[in-house]
């Protein structure tokens, strides 16, 4: 019996054995198999992703070239600048001024009775409108961001809406007539035309320009220009320019009640909203 005893025992023990390697067989893993390494397991999954996000990337970035494309550009350009006074020299010094002509880089510009100067007044308009050009989709550019430098020069100030192939180039200003019964707006531009883009075009920009500010309350100017309307042949700005392009004067810092309008900065929303709903009524925005 004993004997006996021990022949099971042994069958038991290499039945369990057979039966131990039979199951480690089926739940080894192979090597290099998924779960040797969790890891591993995750990797198609995100080698699948970079695939898909990478298959995208064309997609966006031909939606990001036709937006680009439809998107309109304009340049602002804030007349002078806050350290013109104290640099003669680098303003006064001449420049091409287009048919055939030179001028000086730079002025100084006006300024209120009480001292509020023009440089200031014609950037912050320019901040607005930007804003609210950005606001609808506008790319906008400024011929200058800051009111402590001096110039640019007027044909820089021609070459930076050049360079943006900007659909529209404005340039913002006060006027200093010496009359303080002087009041009212005018657009000036270039005329003759030197180029296509100063005929119809700029004409077109010119009269929206107009009807925005007109629609906006303001008076057009009774001293200066036909309607609100002055072609000019001798502004730099607008004779080098190969884009539409129009230079508003807003009014007249010299007359009491537009120069309380343009130190106020109710006031200079106003300018800015009737600036800005000219150039989107001509982009047929």
């Amino acid at each position: 019996m004993a004997a006996w005893s021990a022949v099971v025992t042994v069958r038991r023990c290499l039945s369990l054995l057979l039966v131990s390697l039979v199951l480690g067989a089926c739940s080894a893993p192979e090597p290099g198999g998924p779960t040797a390494t969790p890891q591993a397991a995750n990797s198609p999954t995100e080698t699948d992703d970079s695939r898909t996000r990478a298959a995208n990337s064309p997609t966006r970035a031909a939606n990001t070239t036709t937006r680009a494309a439809n998107t309109p550009v304009v340049v602002l350009d804030p007349g002078h600048n806050g350290g013109n006074a104290s640099h003669p020299a680098a303003i006064n010094r001449q420049v091409p001024a287009g048919r055939g002509r030179s001028k000086a880089c730079n002025t100084t510009g006006t300024a209120t009775e009480d001292g509020y100067p023009e440089h200031a007044f014609n950037l912050d308009v320019a901040r607005r409108v930007g804003e609210q050009l950005g606001e609808r989709g506008i790319e906008v550019a400024y011929t200058r961001t800051e009111d402590d430098g001096v110039g640019p020069c007027v044909h820089e100030r021609a070459r930076i809406g050049n360079e943006h192939d900007a659909d529209a180039v404005v340039s913002i200003h006060a006027d200093g007539a010496t009359d303080p019964g002087a009041h009212g707006f005018h657009l000036a531009y270039s005329a003759p035309p030197l180029n296509e883009a100063q005929g119809e075009p700029t004409l077109r920009l010119v009269e929206a320009l107009r009807e925005g500010m007109r629609d906006a309350g303001f008076p057009v100017a009774d001293y200066l220009g036909e309607h609100g309307l002055s072609g000019r042949d001798d502004l730099a700005g607008m004779n080098l320019s190969t884009r539409p392009s129009a230079l508003v004067e807003c009014g007249n810092m010299r007359n009491p009640e537009e120069a309380a309008a343009m130190s106020s900065a109710e006031g200079r929303r106003r300018y800015a909203a009737a600036i800005a709903a000219g150039i989107l009524a001509y982009l047929g925005r």
